[in-house]
């Protein structure tokens, strides 16, 4: 039988477009989540950036990829990291790309965001496969954003096998509020897999963030939860 392993996920205010101050603050939330016994630390959608488009649209300089040297005292923080942010395509456009590396630095795998939301479609390339890697014995999905209200990208997700779902998201407040709050227990209650959301708090872009970062067990039970307000990472075991 597998031990548990604790898993965080943060949320943050970022600065717009300011990629070494939002990967300090990554540093940071990635030390909180080793200190409390993570093994793996999720954070949210454009978490380098902000929600930026414009930026990110008109200037590649936001764009990361998996071995940017600005991503390098992230990668030494003795914990597994999944980082969401544009990437560079073989095309002109970036796609909105999910970077995870190991404890050790090295990068596990990529994933691009397959449901682009409204005026993200623009601006970035849409992905065409789904996102798996494991881990500790575990096997993960991932998924960004709008890509949670898709069923059948979850229920792939649980017919191959995995059994914790990873969402790195930006839910505001407004509507924001009720969808955050609907569509994870959901994924959980259906699909079986214990579901972490990371989220932002604070603006971000056209938005603010509602925050409440949390996990879900398989059954949709709510087993930890940030508030609407503060840059923290929240911690809790999955099996």
């Amino acid at each position: 039988m597998l031990d548990p392993m604790k898993i965080a996920a943060a949320q943050l205010t970022c600065v717009p477009g300011d990629v070494p101050a939002n990967v300090r603050q990554l540093v940071a939330l990635a030390g909180q989540a080793r200190e409390q016994g993570a093994e793996l630390v999720v954070f949210p959608e454009f978490a380098l950036t902000g929600y930026e488009l414009d930026l990110m649209a008109e200037d590649p300089g936001q764009w990361v990829t998996a071995d940017d040297a600005r991503l390098d005292a992230l990668k030494a923080t003795g914990i597994a990291t999944v980082v969401n942010c544009a990437v560079p395509t073989d095309g002109p456009r970036p796609a909105i790309g999910t970077l995870v590396h190991g404890a050790d630095g090295e990068l596990i795998t990529t994933y691009l965001k397959q449901h682009l939301y409204e005026n993200e479609r623009g601006v970035f390339s849409a992905g065409g496969q789904d996102g798996r890697f494991e881990l500790g014995g575990l096997r993960f999905a991932l998924a960004t954003c709008f890509d949670n209200h898709f069923p059948d990208l979850t229920a792939r997700a649980a017919a191959d096998g995995c059994q914790v779902h990873l969402a790195s998201s930006l839910y505001g407040t407004g509507d924001g509020v009720h969808e955050r709050a609907t569509v994870y227990p959901g994924i959980a209650r259906d699909s079986g897999m214990h579901v972490v959301l990371a989220n932002h708090v604070g603006p971000s872009g056209p938005w603010t963030g509602c925050g409440r970062s949390a996990l879900w067990a398989p059954g949709g039970t709510l087993l930890a939860e940030a508030d609407d307000r503060t840059t923290t990472v929240t911690v809790a075991d999955v099996l």
